[in-house]
């Protein structure tokens, strides 16, 4: 039987935003993760928004998209992936 493919899976792997690292959302260093999405954010000539906004919602997409289907230890990591890249960008962090 084949898997069906979600039109989120798609808009992750084909999104005008920005080409990702394939599997980069499945690492468990989030200063990886920021890193490769940095990157990828400033490769991109492709991505409408400045590039800060379209890493950080590339990885709040993929977040909520995995919704309660990640665990508890991926969705921390994935939240400390979200810090990182505040500080990758030279952005403050939320109150």
């Amino acid at each position: 039987m084949t898997r069906q493919r979600k039109w989120s899976n798609d808009v992750t792997q084909n999104s005008d935003a920005l080409d990702l690292e394939k599997d980069i959302f499945a690492s468990d260093s989030p200063e990886a993760i920021a890193q490769s999405l940095k990157r990828s954010v400033e490769q991109s000539h492709r991505r409408k928004a400045e590039p800060f906004r379209s890493a950080m919602s590339m990885l709040t997409f993929y977040v909520n998209r995995a919704g309660r289907n990640l665990s508890q230890r991926r969705r921390k990591i994935l939240e400390a992936a979200k810090t990182r890249l505040r500080a990758a960008f030279g952005r403050p962090q939320p109150k």
